[in-house]
């Protein structure tokens, strides 16, 4: 396992590197694995950038775990909504079956869904993996899980990446968002205290699982004006 901290030229060159060599027709599908603000939907977004820079439009794609975030309304009945982003707050079974679909499936476009921080909601087909795409990127905290079903997901994945952040960046990065998204500091604290600070800490116990264990500096911290580490 490698561990370092990389610049963002690197990693899309590393990333460029998966589509090289024997098998560089097929789908290559990469993981990012990290504790909630780590940056991974950052990374992510800048390699499909970088891959897309060299290879062409629609030659990669991005699939974040978080469109399978299950709704306001399934939350609440299951009892769940005080724990959102726990493992259980996910259609883990659903994410598992389009990355199925992703591996095997080159003759269609594959609609991902995304989760949309100013509604707090899961939103459908806002991503798509188009037939020529080569490379898909995905992302989400629980991608080096170990219980049933994320090794499944994980069994797809060509190779699997720990983002790793310092715990006070991470924190401050958490704040800022659920600030932005209408919490007030003290709401905002808490949240980040009693259910991202347990969340990432299961988290990390996937980081020896990895394949490739990364520290990024060089990425801005927003894309298309909008913030998404």
């Amino acid at each position: 396992m490698n561990e370092d901290t990389h610049t963002a030229p690197d990693l899309a060159a590393l990333a460029l590197g998966l589509l090289r060599g024997p098998g560089s027709n097929a789908r290559t599908i990469l993981g990012l694995a990290g504790p909630p603000g780590a940056g991974k939907s950052t990374l992510a977004r800048h390699l499909v950038a970088e891959v897309e820079r060299h290879e062409g439009p629609g030659s990669a794609a991005y699939l974040p775990l978080d469109g399978f975030h299950l709704s306001a309304a399934q939350l609440g009945r299951l009892g769940l909504s005080h724990r959102k982003g726990a493992p259980a707050t996910f259609d883990a079974h659903g994410y598992v079956a389009l990355l199925r679909r992703v591996a095997s499936d080159r003759f269609q476009d594959i609609y991902a869904p995304d989760f949309d921080r100013e509604l707090d909601e899961p939103v459908a087909a806002r991503h798509v993996v188009a037939p020529y795409a080569r490379l898909v990127i995905t992302e989400g905290n629980y991608l080096a899980a170990t219980e049933h079903p994320w090794p499944e997901a994980r069994r797809l994945l060509r190779e699997l990446w720990y983002v790793d952040a310092e715990d006070t960046v991470r924190e401050e990065r958490l704040l800022r968002r659920h600030r932005a998204g209408g919490r007030d500091e003290a709401t905002a604290q808490h949240w980040v205290t009693t259910n991202d600070h347990p969340n990432g800490e299961y988290v990390k116990t996937g980081r020896s699982l990895c394949t490739r264990i990364v520290r990024v500096s060089g990425l801005p911290a927003t894309q298309g004006g909008r913030s998404v580490l």
